[in-house]
């Protein structure tokens, strides 16, 4: 990358280390103590996230049947769970600057844990959405404080696999949930399934004991931080939003709307779509879900090996192009419901691989101390600009297919995704410092 394009991103001009052992799993055994600690807690971080995230979209039919809420009513609760989440994560990106990434990633496990288990109790969807709105402060923060604590953490010829590794536990996560949901609706009344699927999303608050105990905060963090108080030097909230920094967040923020907006587009509902226009029930739908999930975790494997040996950013614009060719096969396509379940597999790869290299990515892209504020805030505003597809294609799906409103919505955010990306520099490799 050119002096001058770095001199746009805001960045300074570490030199890049060379990816020696480009193997999928060479980079485990060479880890550290405190990177693997650090590895398995953000792991299991991420596999608890996504399973409470996707309880919502799983129990969603029962929702709208129980207290007779339309699509686009029911979608709304997602979307204000995201949105919220992208207040969450900007905020938590910029705690976790000031007082450190463990302890932030901390206080939103358990915040989001809490009101999870509130959401259990609720007595109508009015309640509901307050408490998911709640829920999604520390939803997003989770994921702001977890990301850079790996970047941060993790040797930079290792980064890209490895925080594209513990990005799969978002897909067992989901696992668990779809799990959770056919053993608890097979067992119980749908009308009681439901609330235990959300009380099983206070699990996460168990995550807070390893982390006190094992997790240690990154030497390159704590650093940056003792510097900024010796001189007396606070971030500012604003600050990636001023000179060279300003283009890298734009761009970036562009880059996380469209790799997100497609994301909710597809797996919010999904569920909804293979038991209404394709007439499954809940319980024989769980083999399709399978198979998405499936692809979705040997997506997240293969795109955190391919972040690290092809780089970041043409991982970004592969999976982008193999998104919108699924996609369209998957909605406007003819298809048989065997052939379906099979496209399932390609359609979790594509839709989820991508977001193996986002973490690492927006790890490199910022000074160390403003990577808290500038991470937290892109992935966010994208989550959040996402938490609209969502309400969008459930509201378009009453005058439309439900089908074709999630390929509309789907394809235009992986467009999105395709543009940003390509306007941004690769940064595989690059060394993260305390004052750069």
């Amino acid at each position: 990358m050119s002096g001058t394009t770095q001199a746009q991103a805001g960045l300074s001009t570490p030199a890049a280390v060379p990816i020696e052992d480009t193997s999928r799993t060479g980079f485990y055994a060479d880890m550290t103590t405190p990177e693997r600690r650090t590895f398995w807690a953000c792991a299991a971080g991420w596999a608890l996230d996504g399973m409470d995230f996707m309880i919502y979209p799983l129990v969603i039919g029962t929702i709208i049947k129980l207290w007779n809420v339309d699509a686009g009513t029911a979608g709304l609760a997602g979307t204000v769970t995201l949105l919220a989440s992208a207040l969450g994560g900007w905020g938590a990106g910029y705690l976790a600057d000031r007082i450190g990434r463990v302890r932030t990633l901390q206080f939103t496990i358990l915040w989001f844990s809490f009101f999870s288990l509130l959401c259990a109790f609720v007595q109508d969807f009015n309640q509901l959405l307050i408490c998911r709105a709640l829920l999604g402060l520390g939803f997003g923060g989770e994921w702001a404080a977890g990301a850079v604590l790996m970047g941060e953490t993790i040797r930079a010829q290792y980064r890209g696999r490895a925080v594209g590794s513990v990005q799969s536990g978002w897909a067992v996560g989901w696992g668990l949930a779809v799990l959770a949901q056919a053993a608890l609706f097979s067992l119980l009344p749908a009308e009681q399934a439901w609330r235990w699927m959300f009380a099983l999303g206070a699990l996460p608050a168990l995550l807070v004991f390893y982390l006190r105990a094992y997790v240690e905060e990154p030497a390159v963090a704590a650093e940056a931080r003792a510097r900024a108080a010796a001189a007396g030097d606070r971030p500012a909230l604003w600050e990636i939003f001023s000179g060279p920094i300003l283009r890298t967040t734009v761009l970036a923020s562009l880059v996380a709307t469209g790799c997100q907006g497609g994301y909710y587009a597809i797996t919010f509902w999904v569920p909804r779509f293979l038991t209404t226009e394709r007439k499954l029930s809940i319980v024989s739908s769980t083999g399709y879900l399978a198979a998405l999930i499936a692809g979705s975790f040997a997506g997240y494997l293969a795109g955190a090996w391919f972040a690290d040996r092809y780089g970041r950013r043409t991982l970004f614009l592969v999976f982008s192009l193999g998104a919108i060719a699924v996609i369209l096969v998957y909605t406007q396509v003819a298809l048989s419901n065997e052939l379906l379940w099979v496209l399932g597999f390609p359609l979790g790869f594509f839709a989820s691989g991508y977001f193996s290299g986002m973490g690492a990515f927006l790890t490199e892209l910022y000074p160390t101390r403003l990577r808290g504020s500038g991470q937290g805030f892109c992935y966010n505003f994208g989550r959040g600009v996402g938490a609209l597809f969502p309400f969008l294609v459930g509201a378009l799906s009453q005058t439309t297919t439900l089908a074709n409103a999630i390929c509309l919505f789907a394809v235009g955010a992986y467009i999105l995704f395709f543009a940003a990306a390509y306007a941004l520099p690769e940064t595989r490799g690059r060394v993260l410092h305390a004052d750069a």
